[in-house]
């Protein structure tokens, strides 16, 4: 990972880009604190399988809530 200034990252856009597509991340400052991260981008289907999991993941950690009082016929056409 590499760190430019907001100012560089303006000036160099072209280039970081460049270093970007060939896998560079850059995290860019602002006043001396991180402001952005640059990064390859990830196809859609990573990023919904990623959103998925962590998804799943949290629903697991949660208790069940609410009453059930209904019965499983009466959930279907019939």
């Amino acid at each position: 990972m590499r760190i430019v200034s907001a100012t560089d990252a303006n000036r160099q856009f072209s280039s970081v880009l460049r270093d970007v597509s060939q896998g560079e991340t850059f995290t860019v400052l602002s006043r001396g604190k991180p402001v952005a991260t640059i990064a390859p981008a990830q196809p859609l289907d990573a990023q919904r399988r990623a959103a998925k999991a962590a998804l799943v993941a949290r629903l697991r950690k949660q208790e069940a809530g609410g009453e059930r009082n209904w019965t499983r016929d009466e959930l279907y056409d019939r």
